[in-house]
């Protein structure tokens, strides 16, 4: 049978249940949190009428997907029964088999996608191998959850980069610290989790040379995850303290990103430690999203000063911006503010974030969106 003559997936926001079923989808799917880079977090549930017989989830590249680990504990329970899976089923060989083959050979009836996948190489394949063995297929059932759980992955296979977050926190009066350096601690206690758990789905995080002087900081999850992001110094001399919290892998590891032939002392210091040395020329964020790229990360947070979160903005390496933001003011002329010169003199010119939202913590607001 052609492509041309199956029948179209229906396109579906479903019924209560459905969405339910969705949601517990994309609930297994957050427990692979940052460990699945390249690839999608994918959840999986299986029903016969309305109790689950089999739930699974993608823990990591190279491993079994969703699907099979719900089609494993389903069991003979699978033979008509409907499947909830939050991203389209694979029907290529990679590093596992496909999912559409073991769909079938299972005999489940129905399938209720809640995203099409989004490289173009495979988007919609899995959808028609499915329809061609007579299975009713469904999409559109909390697709819009589905794709901001994996936004990362989305913009890495079709922008062919990471997808950047610039996050920073300022006082009401728009300062990231006094007039001295002191930024500890401008929000409150929930707030820093909520980051920590930010850390925790990113496979990178991001600083230069003068925070890591000024602040000194672990850039770890502190204990609100099981796993820590690698750690990331920008500094094109490695004019960085001998001693410092990223020099301690053993909480986590880091990588420095300097020039070529920049400062061989330092170099070797820090490879004593443990710490990771890779050279970039030149050294600047669409360089390093390059080289993430081919790394294979998916999501990089940049918790970076105004000189470097601006450069990141214009060299559009960063797609989402997330300012949580203190009911303090600090005043002084020349206490910092989170983004430095974009060359912008015009308000007109001014960038704008798409959809915003904004979530209260006990204290402090988060104000997030997207830029163009």
């Amino acid at each position: 049978m052609s492509s041309s003559s199956l029948p179209n997936p229906r396109s579906s926001l479903g019924n209560a249940f459905d969405r339910q079923m969705m949601q517990r989808a994309l609930e297994l799917a957050r427990t692979a949190l940052g460990k699945t880079a390249p690839n999608p977090m994918v959840g999986a549930v299986i029903v016969q009428g309305e109790k689950i017989v089999g739930e699974g989830f993608h823990p990591g590249a190279g491993q079994p997907h969703a699907e099979v680990f719900a089609l494993k504990q389903a069991g003979p329970q699978a033979k008509g029964a409907t499947i909830y899976v939050t991203l389209e089923p694979c029907n290529h060989y990679g590093r596992t088999p496909p999912c559409t083959e073991a769909l079938i050979s299972m005999e489940v009836a129905r399938v209720i996608v809640g995203m099409v996948d989004p490289d173009p190489r495979v988007s919609g394949k899995g959808i028609e191998k499915l329809l061609a063995a007579g299975m009713e297929v469904i999409v559109g059932v909390e697709t819009q959850a589905c794709q901001e759980l994996n936004e990362g992955f989305v913009h890495r296979v079709t922008q062919h980069r990471p997808f950047g977050t610039l996050k920073y926190a300022m006082t009401l009066d728009g300062k990231i610290a006094t007039t001295t350096g002191d930024s500890a601690w401008i929000t409150g206690k929930d707030s820093r989790e909520f980051v920590y758990q930010l850390r925790a789905a990113s496979d990178a995080v991001i600083i230069g040379g003068s925070t890591l002087r000024q602040d000194n900081p672990h850039l770890t999850t502190h204990g609100v995850a099981d796993r820590s992001p690698l750690r990331v110094v920008m500094s094109r001399g490695l004019n960085l303290p001998l001693e410092a919290n990223l020099w301690n892998i053993q909480s986590a590891p880091t990588l420095v990103l300097t020039e070529t032939g920049a400062n061989q002392e330092m170099q070797a210091h820090l490879r004593e430690k443990g710490v990771e040395i890779v050279e970039l020329e030149p050294l600047e964020p669409a360089t390093v999203m390059e080289y993430f790229y081919q790394r294979q990360f998916c999501s990089v947070l940049w918790e970076c000063g105004q000189k470097l979160a601006a450069s990141a903005i214009a060299a559009g390496a960063v797609q989402k911006v997330m300012a949580f933001i203190a009911p303090k003011i600090i005043g002084g002329l020349s206490a910092p503010s989170p983004v430095g010169d974009l060359g912008l003199v015009e308000m007109k010119n001014a960038l704008d974030l798409q959809s915003v939202t904004l979530r209260q913590f006990t204290h402090d607001f988060l104000i997030q969106g997207y830029l163009r």
